[in-house]
């Protein structure tokens, strides 16, 4: 056999039973003959006690876990964020050791790496790397040794020989990127629910799990606001043609392959098919709209910030060149708004202008293929939407995804009612780990 890049979440290494759980699945891949490598994540709420923590000594941050970034707090500067990356390594480096000791009492043997000593060289401010490359010779010796190696996820080395963490996600990019430096010949991704699904099981008991997803498709959910897989582990497994297979770390059943082709319904490549694979709903989100009087185009200085906080954008319009006033809208991540936020209305009031943020919307998708072919699917989710008296602004659609706002107190019924318009509930309703996204 090849080598198997194995991942698990924290919540799958969450206390001495789920651990045990995890060794004795790592092992039977390793006496099938499989040369296996495991990226852990920090065990569940270890990565929050830290923050807090980090917050606590270094006197500024919220540590609310709420999210990565807004665990740090606007504050913090560059030497705290460097310290903090130093302090949250530490909890996927006990996760590593922890199950390498369960895999030697079990009597495989097992060496555990930091993110260092795996060759993971990353790029980039703390809290926020990008894995550059990674020299895997270490890691091919001890699995030219008979030995299952252990790597933290989340991290790696800069240049000055720093431990940098990866920022949201940073566990499923880890093994994608170690995946496609190995050659290996699948990267599963083992978590609390057993696999990709319709639409998020907590909130839509009859969604429907998904045998297979297109790696496109899987990245638009991802984006939208699916939590079971990180967008950037996605386009990474997409760009080096990786096979994900994503499965639950609490039993044995078949779960969901994410890989490049169609979906897994014939008819969803005929013409006459339906073209909504999934729904998902994003509460991390607020919408921003910057304005300024007179003709002066702020755009760049408004892209150029948000830039370099590393924010991504959605949902974007903007006035047009001729028009007597600027104005410009968009959808940022609501963790974002606490560090972009007075960063934008600095740079826009430099220029007269003024920042307003609504962070009490959510947005809710339709995830599917050529959606810009059938216009009647957006029609109808906003006639859907208002039919039942949610309020819809700043609809954006591409071949893959139609999105629109919504109130954020509305966010889950939306999502049902979408769900079910698009009749994309399941036969094994009710059969599935309904464990949160």
């Amino acid at each position: 056999m090849g080598v198997l890049v194995q991942k698990y979440g924290g919540s799958s290494l969450a206390g001495a039973e789920r651990l045990d759980a995890v060794a004795a699945r790592v092992a039977e891949a390793h006496h099938r003959g499989a040369a296996t490598v495991v990226v852990v994540s920090a065990r569940a709420g270890a990565t929050d006690e830290l923050l807090v923590q980090a917050a606590a000594a270094g006197g500024s941050g919220s540590g609310s876990g709420s999210g990565f970034a807004a665990g740090f707090g606007s504050g913090f500067g560059a030497e705290q964020l460097r310290e903090t990356d130093q302090l949250l390594a530490t909890g996927e480096s006990a996760s590593a050791a922890l199950l390498a000791l369960t895999l030697l009492r079990l009597g495989v043997p097992a060496v555990s790496l930091t993110g260092a000593q795996a060759g993971i060289a990353v790029v980039g401010k703390p809290s926020a790397g990008i894995v550059d490359r990674i020299d895997v010779t270490r890691i091919n010796e001890l699995l030219n040794q008979g030995n299952v190696t252990v790597v933290t996820g989340f991290q790696g080395q800069n240049v000055l020989g720093d431990t940098v963490t990866l920022g949201r996600g940073g566990s499923d990019t880890s093994a994608v990127a170690l995946a496609a430096a190995l050659g290996a010949e699948c990267c599963e991704i083992y978590t609390d629910v057993d696999g990709v699904y319709t639409a998020d099981p907590t909130h839509v008991p009859d969604a429907r799990k998904l045998t297979f997803i297109s790696a496109a498709v899987m990245s638009e959910m991802a984006f939208a606001g699916a939590k079971v897989l990180h967008p950037r582990a996605v386009e990474l497994a997409a760009l080096h043609r990786v096979e994900l297979h994503v499965r639950t770390s609490l039993g044995t059943q078949e779960g969901t392959l994410v890989g490049q082709g169609e979906e897994e319904d014939p008819m969803t490549s005929l013409e006459t098919g339906g073209a909504v694979v999934a729904i998902t709903s994003d509460p991390d989100v607020a919408r921003v709209l910057v304005h300024a009087r007179g003709r002066s185009d702020l755009a760049a200085e408004v892209l150029s910030v948000l830039a370099g906080h590393a924010v991504p954008m959605d949902l974007i319009a903007r006035s047009g060149p001729n028009e007597e006033e600027f104005r410009m809208g968009f959808t940022i991540r609501r963790s974002d708004v606490a560090e972009a936020g007075p960063a934008l209305e600095r740079a826009v009031a430099a220029h007269g202008g003024e920042v307003r943020i609504d962070p009490d919307v959510a947005k809710v998708s339709l995830i599917g293929m050529g959606l810009l072919n059938r216009p009647e699917y957006v029609a109808r989710m906003t006639a859907l939407l208002a039919g039942a008296g949610i309020a819809t602004s700043w609809v954006s659609s591409s071949q893959v995804r139609a999105s629109v706002t919504v109130p954020a107190d509305r966010r889950v019924q939306a999502l049902r009612l979408l769900h079910k318009e698009f009749e994309l509930a399941g036969e094994d309703a009710g059969t599935k780990q309904t464990v949160a996204l």
